[in-house]
């Protein structure tokens, strides 16, 4: 009881000033602190590109883990805002990847924009959601722009709609959810926001290409339909699905007696950076009656190029399309969309709540974003992207993916003539697989000296790549996003590749 009244007596006497300095709102004294605070945070980031060379530190798992394990996860007092930047120095700033970094070609994370930096600070001050009109306003019709852009660029019809999303794994749900509830809708007298699945369900099957993007069977195991049905499609010497193969495989399915009803090609894979025959898939969907959905999460920003956009050829016969900003955009995480051809398919997701869209409100004609999404509280990533093509303009951001895309085929040509290199692909995009092999017909393990070597690199934090297997067998991976590297940065990523590889090669 004396503890509690204690308690009680400190926070009367509080001035509201110092109680209350916190909270972002028009008082003069929370405003200054605000602006100090925002200072004083740039400042860390500032110090932190300017005393960071490398992609990454090289600290190890257990050392890092090391430092948290002696750390409670709150001050009860609390700290200067000073002093917690400082700790976070040490605790994260040090030890952060570094994407834009010339030398960090490993996943698919790309060097982002300032002007969306300048967005990120307007998002989380005004902290908008955008589910309905009554919480968003303008930021609805600035998100409504560039659904429109996006749709034309695209090449959908006047009836196409979309929304923004937190990236591809749910843009990817969403295309297989319509897919799924469209074919139900036209072919059972079942409701399967109502009633659930029919049991036919269970013979339901997706095509994708082989080296399609996990969130597909992913997506599809959270739908009900199971991993099992999405049949993986062979693909040609470039990685790219074989559209003989999938008329093979959705005749051999049916011939099974099960129930084909999406076919997904994939405009930029992962690994490869492929991107399949988007038409030709296009017309076997049609022939089928098979929704199309693209997974174009990689690949979209070619829309932007004049150079590469004709390899997306296609993508507007699609019934829905993936597209990440966060990726070829130049975006912070998160900024991705999903596109539909027909606005009627929101349907198969809308719902009414009296207290955020009421169908009273719909028939007012007031745009609520949140019958589009399967979020209802959604920040506004939108922002970031309008004020990116504000500044710049969509024809710088179009050279910068040429150049990456320049610079990814002269990197895999100076692969292969050093000699020390098997690579599998000549990129589409910007992903380059390829391993290290000293000497031929070598006894060593080669998939053991490939992840040695990427481990290494790691490790020594000069450069960062990624790894991956195909056919069981490990290779490393480029994937190049920065239009800022140059050939000779990738010129000494790979001499750092064969010193890890010599060292190995040496001691084994």
């Amino acid at each position: 009881m004396l503890q509690e009244k204690y308690a009680l007596q400190l926070m009367e006497s509080e001035k509201p000033e110092q109680l209350y300095k916190y909270l972002f709102n028009e008082l003069p004294e929370n405003k200054a602190y605000y602006q100090k605070s925002i200072n004083q945070t740039i400042n860390a980031v500032i110090d932190h590109l300017e005393t960071r060379t490398t992609p990454y530190s090289g600290a190890t798992v257990e050392q890092i883990s090391e430092r948290f394990s002696r750390l409670p996860a709150e001050y009860q007092e609390g700290n200067s805002l000073q002093i917690v930047l400082e700790e976070l120095k040490e605790l994260y700033l040090n030890d952060a990847v570094s994407f834009h970094n010339k030398k960090y070609v490993a996943h698919l994370n790309c060097p982002i924009l300032i002007p969306t930096l300048a967005a990120e600070v307007i998002i989380s001050a005004i902290n908008t959601s955008m589910d309905t009109w009554d919480q968003s306003a303008g930021g609805t019709f600035i998100e409504l722009k560039l659904i429109e852009w996006t749709l034309d660029k695209i090449g959908y019809p006047q009836a196409a709609d979309g929304v923004f999303t937190s990236g591809g794994t749910q843009s990817n749900m969403m295309g297989l959810l319509l897919a799924r509830d469209h074919f139900i809708h036209n072919n059972y007298a079942v409701d399967p926001n109502l009633d659930g699945l029919p049991a036919e369900a269970t013979k339901f099957r997706i095509f994708c290409s082989e080296v399609s993007h996990f969130s597909l069977k992913k997506n599809a195991a959270l739908l009900g339909l199971g991993q099992r049905s999405v049949v993986p499609v062979p693909v040609n010497d470039k990685y790219q699905m074989d559209p003989d193969a999938l008329e093979e495989a959705i005749i051999k399915e049916k011939s099974l007696g099960n129930i084909p009803i999406a076919v997904v090609g994939t405009a930029g894979t992962t690994d490869f950076s492929s991107i399949d025959p988007l038409s030709e898939i296009a017309g076997l969907a049609e022939r089928y009656q098979l929704w199309f959905h693209v997974d174009a999460a990689y690949g979209g920003g070619l829309i932007l190029s004049d150079k590469h956009k004709e390899k997306l050829k296609g993508i507007e016969l699609s019934d829905s399309a993936t597209i990440d900003y966060h990726k070829t955009f130049f975006q912070p995480v998160s900024s991705s969309g999903f596109f539909m051809r027909d606005k009627s398919y929101i349907n198969y997701i809308k719902y009414h709540a009296d207290y955020l869209n009421s169908k009273e409100q719909e028939e007012e004609g007031i745009p609520n974003m949140v019958k589009k999404s399967i979020q209802t509280t959604r920040r506004f990533d939108a922002l970031k992207l309008w004020v990116s093509l504000r500044t710049m303009g969509t024809q710088r951001l179009g050279q910068y993916i040429d150049d990456m895309i320049d610079l990814a085929q002269r990197t895999s040509l100076m692969l292969r003539n050093r000699g020390k290199f098997e690579v599998l692909n000549h990129p589409e995009i910007s992903a380059i697989v390829f391993r290290y092999i000293p000497l031929p017909n070598t006894k060593v393990d080669v998939c053991a000296l490939n992840t040695y070597i990427r481990k290494a690199m790691f490790d020594e934090g000069k450069a960062l790549i990624a790894s991956t297997k195909v056919d069981d067998q490990v290779y490393l991976k480029f994937t190049l996003l920065n239009p800022v590297t140059e050939l000779s940065d990738m010129q000494e990523i790979v001499e750092h590749i064969e010193r890890h590889g010599h060292n190995y090669f040496r001691n084994n």
